[in-house]
């Protein structure tokens, strides 16, 4: 998909995407606006945002088809409505078989120029998304020109839209990743991913093998990664943009279960078919580093990610098991499938001892807890410095992507103590999301700390707005901007 401004003008293109508010449009072509008035004063239009309407305009032997998109009210226009509502407009472009959409503007004095160009490259990029490379039949090639109206055409408007059309790519090879099947997609394939995408994108990818994670003595990871016949991997990505400050560092770390069967916690049959998407933190890991890498910013952010499959074999760990972990803390395996935390603890640990990460952000799709309190709209985040959260929430107040920080008191913290061991995995189903997130906590040092549960925004079940089914790359935009404005 090819994106720019004023590329081509509105009678060279086949299909036209026209934004409209609730309120009183004066669009400039007066065909279209014949039309639009024709439409209002017939209350074809549904009066919310993301509403469609279809025609086609005919004049001076020009024939188009019109999506006319409603933005909604002008008072209630925000960045997320434009994205929501552009993201309708360009499925249903696709859908027609437009090839060459002209895109009319978007002119609002409340919302800065900037906010409305990232909004509709976002929307647009993110909506024609589509994962359908293993079909034989009825594949969309989409291999949309777009031209977005407007009447500034600087650079700095040519640089909102390539900023915003590399969070859409590297969003959608995060989605990529997680859409693959677990036998395309295990710690190997994964690790191959990564160092593909650091030569893109200019970052370096050191990855270690068992052998090696056993020397830094990663037990808790390894006793996951036993069930397994492809062995785990530690992939570590770094990215250095301000070498002048290398003691500050941030670390983003991933969780990256290829595939979760629950192992000896086996899980149901019913919840195990998208098991490939439980490294959708991992994912999100390798976008964001991506984005950051390639737009050069001025920050240190080192990745890492402890990938393994969590399978059931002879020699697959057990509840009731005590294991160790690379801090030297033991741990009292009480459920196999709560496995993610295990993979995190050493993940964490590893990438403050040996990385000298300074902060920490770790992003995991960990509890079903987080889907029964936040459902699929809100990511749940704990973290230990208030501070650093709120860098986080201004983050996703640009990109879209909801969060919700829970509590965490110490009472929830004694929760997840052993009686014959330092920690137990799992405090039972009351707090689940908070317990676990605290047992990752507990691997921290104090470092500034933020745990982004994902389970429940990182796969959606249908197409939602510019979500299609499936891996919807959450994590990519706001770990970019958590990192860009730090």
């Amino acid at each position: 998909m090819n994106i720019g401004i004023n590329t081509f003008v509105l009678k060279d293109a086949d299909t036209a995407i026209i934004p409209v508010f609730n309120e009183t449009n004066d669009l400039k072509v007066e065909s279209i606006q014949k039309l639009y008035k024709h439409f209002k004063e017939n209350k074809k239009f549904k009066g919310r945002a993301g509403g469609i309407l279809t025609t086609i305009n005919i004049s001076e032997s020009i024939s188009q088809d019109i999506i006319f998109v409603e933005l909604g009210s002008r008072e209630e226009l925000t960045s997320e409505s434009i994205r929501f509502s552009l993201s309708s407009a360009i499925k249903k472009a696709i859908e027609i078989k437009g090839s060459k959409v002209y895109v009319g503007s978007i002119i609002d004095e409340k919302l800065m120029l900037e906010d409305i160009i990232k909004s509709v490259v976002e929307g647009i990029g993110l909506g024609a998304y589509k994962f359908d490379k293993y079909k034989t039949e009825n594949k969309d090639n989409i291999n949309l020109e777009v031209s977005l109206e407007n009447d500034e055409n600087s650079s700095l408007i040519k640089e909102y839209i390539s900023e915003a059309l590399l969070l859409v790519q590297t969003t959608n090879l995060a989605r990529d990743l997680v859409n693959e099947p677990s036998n395309v997609i295990y710690p190997e394939t994964l690790s191959q991913a990564a160092a593909q995408a650091g030569k893109k994108y200019g970052f370096q990818v050191e990855v270690f093998d068992e052998a090696e994670i056993n020397g830094f003595g990663m037990k808790s990871f390894l006793s996951v990664a036993k069930g397994s016949e492809n062995p785990p991997k530690l992939i570590v990505m770094r990215y250095f943009g301000d070498e002048a400050n290398k003691e500050d560092i941030l670390g983003y770390v991933g969780k990256g279960l290829t595939y979760d069967s629950g192992g000896y916690s086996l899980k149901p049959t019913t919840s195990m078919d998208t098991m490939k998407s439980d490294m959708g933190g991992a994912a999100a890991v390798i976008g964001s580093i991506s984005a950051i890498a390639e737009r050069n910013l001025k920050v240190n952010v080192i990745g890492v990610i402890a990938t393994c499959e969590n399978l059931i074999s002879g020699r697959a760990y057990k509840p009731g098991d005590i294991i160790g972990s690379m801090s030297g803390k033991s741990i009292e395996v009480l459920n196999t499938d709560a496995e993610g935390r295990l993979t995190l603890a050493d993940a964490v640990h590893y990438i403050i001892e040996k990385e000298k990460a300074s902060k920490v952000v770790d992003i995991a799709t960990l509890t079903g807890a987080a889907l029964v309190a936040l459902g699929i709209t809100t990511t749940a985040v704990i973290t230990n410095n208030d501070e650093f959260y709120k860098k986080l929430e201004t983050a996703s107040l640009i990109t879209g992507e909801k969060i919700w920080k829970l509590p965490s008191f110490d009472d929830y913290k004694k929760l997840i103590k052993s009686d014959i061991a330092d920690l137990k995995n799992t405090a039972g189903r009351n707090a689940g999301t908070i317990t676990a997130g605290l047992f990752i906590g507990e691997f921290v040092q104090n470092k500034p700390w933020l745990h982004l549960d994902i389970a429940g925004t990182s796969w959606a079940e249908k197409d939602n707005s510019y979500y299609s089914k499936g891996g919807t790359g959450v994590g990519v935009r706001t770990l970019y901007y958590l990192a860009k404005n730090n």
